[in-house]
């Protein structure tokens, strides 16, 4: 049995994003990564840029889910 593709009507094709578009999304998300796994895995004793147990308590859980020790 032949088949016969029809030809697609009104169909739009698919344009790929540039890498000129996706930069800056990439380097803000990259960056904001950064700072939380710096919350996550070293704010806290010596290195602290915030004093105060408030942000250990605030990520504790995430700390111990990514294997960070902290006590």
């Amino acid at each position: 049995m032949a088949q016969t593709a029809a030809p697609a009507t009104g169909a739009s094709a698919i344009t790929p994003i540039s890498l000129k578009a996706i930069a800056p999304w990439a380097v803000f998300f990259g960056i904001l990564m950064l700072v939380l796994l710096y919350f996550v895995g070293a704010e806290q004793g010596a290195a602290a840029l915030i004093s105060g147990e408030g942000v250990h308590e605030w990520v504790h859980d995430g700390r111990h889910l990514l294997g960070f020790p902290c006590h």
